[in-house]
């Protein structure tokens, strides 16, 4: 048996399959995964959603697990081919007590990995990752027996819900990019169904990805999107990722807007009609959030907490927020708009109904935005069993020069957080982030000037020239 355990990750687990996890290994994490849900639940027999995404390999491994399931009393109910989000809404749906999602998301071919949740619209956290860890690596299985059923057409279930809720009165045409994963048997026919004009992109699923990875933020992914919008002069392009959970945009002129803008656009829209609500954002994400005027006027409230879907998905939770926006694409809606979980289709429909609403092309919505200089994520090197004690490190050092008021081009450290790495701001609402990668040994840097390209550039250099000092960095994926 096979089980590296490195692959039990903060929030969900991932491996690069028969290297990593062999099938047996597969069965074992169903084992290890029954035995927490029944000390969960306190239930014999509870019930489990599962689903599978598009790859060659995830069926093999959607039976193993549930038979690792199954032999420790839980009841499998099997929705098939899925997108995570559908996974998520059956739990719902079907009132069931948990799920379990195999796919690797944008992950490259020969990777997978399973997303599981307990509570209703929750995916684990760090604390439930490393309990199942421990149950599967000393085998501290639960006997019982169980069963499995199927759910057939579920799919139509899901399709429905999304479209009933969200006919938009507005004809607009969309470009819709799948990168042939799992999405393209459910995005056009959901966006078609609300009432838009679609033109589909690589949505033939494809389980050898020939064109390129489904990844929103993969850039020949959205070279792609931005011709053909371009080419049909589309209103709006929409790139989703393997497993559906994420979105990428790109204007009616065929540029990529980040992530966090649109969450900023949605937010304001919703605002209007939603006074006094809450909206979670990641550390990574545009600090226009803080000041911004619509929000204010609203009295809508944006609080900055831990990048990763599952944490924003339980501050979100927690908080009773409206809404939660990652600067990746994951974008969570609570009720009224959704369940509270990640679904990059239904963020494709929040940007519809912004569009419906307002008689404006997208790329003209943006520049009522004040402009800000952001840098892509950027991720230096870092080993797995140094980077937190390097962000500690960190986090030590820009509080000495906040105290010491270092500064840093002309501008004083005004304000530093740390729920999640350092992120520090200074007088022109410019602000840094050092944090460690969660999935992989790295990094992530981010900077966002207000004022400048060239602030943007000095706020970076400031951070790196930290982080050479600690003499644990190796080379950065990219550079500005």
């Amino acid at each position: 048996m096979k089980i590296n355990p490195n692959g039990f990750r903060e929030y969900d687990a991932r491996w690069v399959f028969e290297k990593e996890i062999d099938i047996e290994g597969i069965a074992n994490l169903g084992k290890g995964l029954g035995t927490q849900i029944i000390n969960h639940t306190k239930k014999n027999n509870p019930r489990v959603i599962v689903g599978h995404d598009y790859r060659s390999y995830s069926e093999k491994i959607k039976k193993a697990l549930t038979e690792g399931l199954i032999s420790t009393g839980c009841n499998v109910e099997d929705v098939g081919l899925s997108l995570s989000p559908m996974v998520y809404f059956a739990q719902f749906n079907l009132n069931s007590d948990a799920i379990a999602m195999v796919t690797a998301s944008h992950n490259e071919n020969g990777w997978t990995g399973v997303k599981m949740g307990i509570k209703k619209g929750l995916t684990h956290a760090p604390d439930e990752m490393s309990e199942l860890k421990e149950i599967t690596l000393n085998k501290k299985f639960k006997n019982g027996k169980g069963d499995i059923k199927k759910i057939d057409d579920f799919k139509n279930i899901y399709i429905q819900d999304l479209v009933q809720k969200n006919k938009i009165s507005k004809k607009m045409k969309v470009v819709v990019a799948c990168g042939n994963g799992t999405a393209g048997v459910f995005a056009p026919d959901i966006l078609r169904g609300i009432g838009c004009e679609v033109i589909e992109l690589d949505c033939e699923l494809d389980w050898s990805f020939p064109k390129y990875n489904p990844n929103p933020e993969d850039l020949e992914m959205l070279h792609a999107i931005s011709k053909v919008v371009k080419d049909n002069n589309a209103d709006i392009g929409f790139g989703f990722d393997g497993d559906g959970d994420r979105c990428g945009f790109i204007d009616d002129k065929g540029n990529e807007i980040f992530s966090d803008k649109i969450g900023l656009l949605i937010a304001r829209n919703l605002s209007e009609n939603h006074k006094n609500s809450k909206f979670i954002v990641d550390v990574k994400s545009t600090g226009l959030f803080t000041n911004d005027k619509v929000l204010a006027n609203n009295k809508c409230k944006t609080i900055y907490w831990k990048t990763g879907h599952s944490h924003i998905k339980r501050k979100v939770n927690m908080e009773k927020a409206l809404a939660g926006f990652e600067k990746s694409g994951h974008f969570f809606f609570n009720k009224p708009l959704g369940y509270g979980y990640d679904d990059g289709i239904n963020s494709a429909i929040q940007v519809c109904h912004l569009l419906a609403n307002q008689n404006k092309k997208i790329s003209e919505i943006i520049k009522e935005l004040p402009n800000t200089y952001q840098t892509p994520t950027m991720a230096p090197f870092c080993k797995d069993e140094e980077k937190y004690k390097v962000v500690d490190d960190m986090v030590k050092k820009v509080q000495e020069l906040k105290q010491k008021d270092t500064k840093i081009d002309g501008q004083s450290i005004t304000e530093v957080l740390t729920v999640n790495g350092i992120r520090f701001s200074l007088e022109d609402g410019s602000w840094g982030l050092i944090r460690a990668s969660s999935n992989k040994p790295s990094l992530v840097v981010v900077t966002e000037s207000t004022t400048s390209e060239d602030r943007k550039k000095k706020i970076f250099d400031f951070i790196d020239g930290l982080l050479q000092k600690t003499g644990k960095i190796g080379k950065y994926d990219q550079k500005i």
